[in-house]
């Protein structure tokens, strides 16, 4: 898709450019006096929250949002291939991948050695990310991504929409109340800012409050959570523009080093003209700020045309700019319990995102980090709030979250002095080759893409000894996709987005080698277990006159290629809902083109079965036969 040609207009890209007008808030409703969950903010950790949640009917979630209506441009661009497969649990990835700018290259360049003014492309690569996902790194305004989120909002079963224009004044948490799960111990008061009732003042009542509103949280500073790490000594200015140009490597993603002026980090934009570029200024004081450098966007187009020199630069447009400093801190803590909760406290209020991790722009982590930190979150939420889960789970949620955040900043600090030429004020010279940039990536390519980050075992990541069953799915890690062929009709499937958001548990069962018709099939005898038994986490926890799959869907590959579902037990395509329809997306076997076993390293003779998490992280891995091992995993925190 091609777009912004005559000049960048926001809104929905499935519009042509001359009709597109971007969206318009919805009409100022007053806040509600009790909810279930309170988010404040609308970014991209706010958003997804709000999406899961609103797909819950019995769960009253409100987000409110300090600006006056949706975002239109600006900010992050990144998509990585963990965002889109989270964004296909909303069932959204199709339109995010043929909108945005797909990134499968990399170009260097540094100093002409024949004209050292002169920057001279040393080689491209394949991008780093390719093959990690069925999904590539694509690029797009981030308030497109936001526009998606909110759509699905809107049409949930709950009909949910931000309330604009609020100022968070006052945030508390009532702790002799905290414990008790029926109250509500959060009290969180707004003063409205839009132009019919400026100053008016609301208060709400909430069960929980989850704060997502950014680097300078009002709900992290009403909880007293201190950001801690290093302050910022570097500045970069960031432009999105569309510009004339003879630079040949403008629709790649470029490394760019100058003798003597400094770097830009060029990114392709959506539709196939914009383009942003990351350019570096000067170095900071030790108490200055980047807006104090006192630099308008002319300032940073003439840094970015010295540096690309000698090829023209000539920017027609720019749709938005900013200048930022680079410094990497992570919350103290990530809710309002003490410090490492020696006292198991159930927490009640939450910080995710900016709120709780900043650093550069330049690595696409912050969206792409922050996203996935509600999407952890969501699911733990809805299931205490629905009395299926113990409140413990919501411990986890830092546990999990602050070990990424960690290794966002400590990867954020690397990339950013690798990317600079002058990365602090003890360097001597100007750094101006890309090698060790390209290492950086190579090495870090599964942390980018986000597709190597995994939880520590736990109660809720289990099952370690038994990951030589099935090597490619590692304990702890989101499930990586392969595809089946569904057997009810040949058609190719992506496993991996079997897992929506949608609060569920998932049961793969790998089979082992008898056929689910012999005697000695180990998975058939799971999958009478699962369906008879009174033990089964199935029979257990799925409430009475709810579809068998309510709270725990399984699912079945078989390596054999010529199976008929109606010779299979009903369990693996039961009937469902009120007319009792038969489920036939169930049951899948391999075939010369898509061998799951081989791509996932499954054991052929024994199998296993492989649990994930409603954020579609593996929880545990069992051998077909452990059946009490499986029902004590979901005792250790389900309710019946």
């Amino acid at each position: 898709m091609q777009y912004h040609l005559n000049g960048f207009k926001p809104g929905n890209y499935q519009v042509r450019d001359e009709a597109r007008v971007p969206a318009s808030p919805p009409p100022m409703v007053d806040l509600p006096q009790e909810v279930d969950v309170l988010i404040v903010g609308c970014g991209p950790a706010g958003l997804a929250l709000a999406r899961q949640l609103a797909d819950f009917a019995d769960i009253r979630t409100c987000i409110v949002e300090q600006k006056a209506g949706p975002m239109l441009f600006g900010q992050a661009d990144g998509i990585s291939c963990r965002t889109m497969e989270i964004m296909e649990a909303f069932n959204s990835s199709a339109l995010l991948e043929k909108e945005a700018y797909q990134l499968h290259q990399n170009a260097f360049w540094e100093p002409d050695a024949q004209n050292p003014q002169h920057i001279k492309r040393t080689h491209k690569v394949a991008d780093a990310r390719l093959g990690l996902s069925e999904f590539t790194h694509c690029v797009v305004n981030q308030a497109r991504l936001h526009d998606i989120l909110l759509d699905g909002m809107a049409h949930s079963v709950t009909h949910l929409v931000p309330h604009y224009s609020r100022r968070l004044l006052a945030l508390s948490v009532d702790q002799s109340l905290s414990q008790d799960l029926d109250a509500y111990p959060i009290t969180a008061t707004f003063e409205r800012n839009d132009a019919g009732q400026s100053g008016r003042v609301e208060t709400l009542k909430a069960r929980y409050v989850v704060g997502c509103d950014g680097a300078r949280s009002a709900v992290r500073k009403n909880l007293g959570i201190e950001l801690q790490g290093d302050s910022a000594n570097k500045a970069w200015g960031v432009m999105d523009v569309l510009l004339a140009t003879d630079f040949p490597d403008i629709r790649v993603k470029s490394f760019i080093q100058s003798k003597d002026h400094g770097a830009v980090m060029l990114v392709p934009r959506e539709g196939g003209y914009l383009v942003r570029l990351y350019v570096e200024l000067d170095l900071l004081g030790k108490e200055q700020r980047a807006s104090q450098l006192n630099m308008s966007v002319d300032d940073v187009i003439a840094k970015a045309q010295l540096i690309m020199s000698p090829y023209r630069v000539e920017v027609k447009e720019v749709a938005w700019w900013s200048i930022y400093e680079v410094g990497q801190r992570v919350a103290e803590r990530f809710d309002d319990t003490p410090a490492g909760n020696p006292d198991k406290l159930i927490p009640r209020a939450f910080v995710a995102g900016d709120a709780c991790h900043t650093h550069s722009p330049k690595g696409g982590w912050g969206l792409n980090t922050s996203l996935p930190d509600t999407f952890n979150l969501g699911w733990k939420l809805a299931a205490v709030l629905q009395g299926k889960a113990q409140p413990k789970l919501l411990q986890t949620y830092a546990a999990e979250r602050r070990k990424v955040a960690f290794m966002l900043i400590n990867a954020d600090r690397e990339m950013s002095a690798l990317v600079a030429t002058r990365a602090n004020k003890d360097a001597t010279a100007a750094k101006t080759s890309t090698a060790e940039i390209e290492k950086f990536i190579a090495r870090q390519n599964g942390f980018i893409a986000g597709t190597s980050i995994g939880y520590d075992e736990s109660w809720l990541c289990t099952g370690h000894e038994h990951q030589a069953l099935a090597s490619g799915f590692p304990i702890g890690q989101r499930f990586h996709s392969a595809q089946a062929v569904r057997v009810a009709d040949g058609c190719p499937v992506h496993l991996g987005h079997l897992n929506k958001a949608d609060g569920r548990w998932r049961v793969f069962i790998f089979a082992d080698a008898p056929g689910p018709l012999e005697p000695a099939s180990q998975a058939a005898r799971l999958v009478d277990f699962l369906a008879h038994d009174a033990s089964s986490p199935v029979r257990q926890y799925t409430p009475a006159g709810a579809d068998v799959d309510a709270v725990i869907d399984v699912y079945a590959v078989f390596q054999q290629q010529d199976l008929s579902i109606e010779n299979l037990p009903d369990f693996l395509w039961p009937a469902k809902g009120r007319f009792g329809l038969r489920d036939y997306e169930k049951v899948f076997q391999t075939s010369a083109a898509h061998d799951v076993f081989a791509q996932r390293g499954i054991d052929r003779n024994k199998g296993c079965m492989v649990v994930v998490r409603p954020d579609q992280h593996i929880a545990t891995l069992l051998p077909l036969d452990a059946h009490a091992e499986l029902s004590r995993f979901f005792a250790g925190f389900m309710l019946k």
